[in-house]
């Protein structure tokens, strides 16, 4: 447990010194006054946590506030910290009850998923889970290298087509490949596309009728990445994919290098998406399950 923290404190050390760095000085030993409650919620909103999440947590701090009589700025940290998690909740645990079990991973161009989904066979392979990855991008000859790359690297297998075929093809073929070879978890990437883009999004719903009609009841799961880095601009991606597929989870990548991290709350808040994991480095090891608990303290620097 206390290396578990002391990873998420190290990957979000960036986070803590920013936005979040200046909640201690302002919680400090002074009374709450009208300006503790207009810096606090600058604070939050320049963390990414929106201004719909960050009202919403005002509004319970200060009805807290009345109902203990609280006065001094230094009990704020405590409830603010209880009321952070609050809204985190519990990933959800993963469970691969069916095999293959087919997850499918979803995002903007440059988002980390390409990296992600090595990452993620890199954790499930250590759990002794035969694995099978899939280069369906087939739109950017680079996305199928980079993903090989990874695979030499990682020692996994992977099926990939050639650039410029149909990805629902090659998904098709990959998945019946790891039926006969019983394989435990299929991870399949897919064209990064920008969200704005309708043709797009469309031929990503494709991708995942295909997936279906290759095994029944698949995609298991679709997971979509997020550049922990673009911000607010993440929950826009996350909402569009939302309403062009049934994302299931999200997955933070490079949430080590942005400066800020709120927008969890938000992605949580506003859409009921639950964070499932999180890039705290580049190592193949670093991607780690999101912890809530962790992630609270690491940011509040606790």
């Amino acid at each position: 447990m206390v290396e578990i923290f002391s990873r998420w404190k190290t990957g979000l050390s960036r986070s803590s010194k920013a936005a979040f760095g200046r909640v201690a000085s302002l919680l400090g030993a002074s009374e709450i006054a009208a300006d503790t409650w207009n810096e606090l919620e600058a604070i939050l909103i320049q963390a990414d946590l929106g201004i719909h999440t960050t009202q919403t947590i005002l509004t319970s701090l200060q009805a807290s506030v009345r109902s203990k009589g609280i006065i001094k700025a230094a009990e704020l940290r405590p409830l603010l910290e209880l009321e952070l998690r609050s809204r985190l909740g519990n990933p959800p645990s993963i469970e691969f009850d069916t095999r293959p079990y087919v997850i499918l991973l979803v995002g903007v161009n440059g988002s980390g998923k390409t990296t992600s989904i090595a990452k993620l066979g890199y954790k499930f392979a250590a759990t002794g889970k035969k694995i099978q990855l899939v280069a369906a991008d087939t739109f950017r000859a680079a996305a199928v290298d980079q993903l090989q790359v990874w695979a030499e690297r990682l020692n996994l297998p992977i099926v990939s087509g050639q650039a410029g075929s149909d990805p629902g093809a090659v998904v098709y073929d990959a998945l019946q490949s790891a039926t006969a070879k019983q394989v435990d978890i299929v991870l399949v990437d897919t064209a990064g596309r920008l969200h704005t883009r309708f043709n797009l999004m469309e031929e990503l719903k494709k991708v995942v009728r295909v997936t279906g009609k290759a095994l029944d009841g698949a995609p298991h799961a679709t997971w979509l990445v997020l550049d922990a880095t673009t911000g607010q601009n993440a929950l826009l991606q996350a909402r569009a994919f939302k309403e062009a597929v049934n994302i299931t989870g999200v997955i933070l990548a490079k949430l080590d290098t942005s400066a800020k991290g709120g927008m969890v709350f938000a992605i949580q808040e506003e859409l009921g998406l639950p964070i499932l994991f999180a890039g705290l480095g580049e190592a193949p090891d670093d991607l780690q399950s999101f912890d809530p608990d962790a992630f609270v303290k690491s940011i509040l620097n606790t």
